[in-house]
């Protein structure tokens, strides 16, 4: 995927789905215009559309096996600001049969003060997602005149467009992916600017691992509510999956394996029970201990764990997975709906 930088088109600002559809419909040569109806965005049409769930085997950084450890004393508020990403992509137009894709990515940090949540930062991008390899020179010139980042998904083999991969739906779902992307690296990167000018502890909704700086800051603390791969053997599975409220498993290594991400330290801890083995189990990650085995990282774990139960209430209510959703996280994601248009 590569991303093209267009020439200053006196078009600033954030624009949005409908005024990039305009400046394309007459612009393209075979354009076809999704319909109202036709309007949801590509994210909700996947929603069902997942991984294959399964089980990965760890390194333990705490005890010998797989453990469950309950968190003494009361939870005690640590954190000073959420942070939180949100993606829309829809089909702006067909072109000839492929699908151009308007998506937009955005972050905020929601700062604490006295008990109230401000934003400290907030950013947002759009781009069109195209296959240029596919378009005619017509199109893809109007692609990128259109005043937007061009972000080209046209699948190539050993450098060429690959035909095989011409099907609109898998264009749709390379644009989405790539949408994904691009979300993930501008939490990462506001991520990283909180770090450094502020240097206090922050909660991040999903991994830290896909920055070298965030995940080796110890401010910096990662929340996952999904849980398609699951970490550990059988028995570990045992243990993970009858946590009680207020018990954490062992500490454990996540590492990719093709080296891409970086390497953090993890555990799993339930904020709520129910009969559900998955329902209120969250994935914690924060940066590697100094020296694996040791103490340091239970004793961490233990901390940490303490501000995350602080952050189950007040209940993140209406939301649909408000047994593992903060409220700050909630508050988050408030101010980026309201944002996108």
């Amino acid at each position: 995927m590569a991303t093209t930088a267009i020439p200053d088109s006196g078009i600033s600002g954030f624009s949005g789905f409908r005024a990039a559809q305009r400046r394309l419909a007459a612009a393209l040569e075979e354009a076809r215009l999704p319909e109202e109806s036709e309007r949801p965005s590509l994210e909700s049409a996947r929603a069902g559309h997942t991984e294959p769930p399964r089980l990965a085997n760890v390194e333990l950084l705490e005890d010998d096996r797989m453990r469950a450890h309950e968190i003494a004393g009361e939870p005690v508020v640590g954190f000073s600001a959420f942070l939180d990403g949100i993606q829309v992509s829809r089909i702006v137009a067909h072109d000839d049969g492929l699908p151009i894709v308007h998506g937009t990515v955005g972050a905020v940090v929601r700062e604490r003060t006295e008990r109230r949540l401000g934003t400290w930062r907030s950013e947002f991008e759009e781009r069109l997602y195209a296959p240029r390899g596919f378009l005619s020179p017509r199109s893809g010139d109007a692609i990128l005149n259109a005043g937007l980042l061009v972000a080209d998904t046209t699948p190539r083999k050993d450098g060429l467009p690959d035909e095989a991969g011409r099907h609109p739906l898998s264009l749709t779902d390379a644009a989405v992916s790539a949408v994904q992307a691009h979300r993930e690296a501008l939490e990462l990167s506001i991520a990283e600017a909180w770090l450094m000018e502020r240097g206090q502890p922050l909660y991040m909704d999903g991994s830290i691992s896909g920055s070298g700086r965030v995940a080796a800051s110890a401010n910096a603390v990662g929340i996952l509510r999904s849980h398609r791969t699951l970490y550990g053997d059988v028995a570990a599975m045992r243990v993970v999956l009858g946590l009680k409220a207020g018990e954490r498993s062992s500490v454990f290594a996540v590492a990719s394996p093709n080296g891409w991400r970086a390497t953090v330290a993890s555990w799993y801890l339930r904020l709520r029970e129910s009969g559900d083995p998955l329902w209120g189990l969250v994935r914690v990650e924060m940066s590697m201990p100094a020296k694996a085995g040791g103490p340091a990282a239970g004793a961490r774990a233990d901390q940490i764990s303490q501000w995350i139960l602080a952050e189950a209430s007040p209940l993140a209510l209406p939301d649909s997975r408000w047994d593992t959703t903060a409220y700050g996280i909630r508050d988050c994601a408030q101010f980026l709906k309201a944002s996108i248009r």
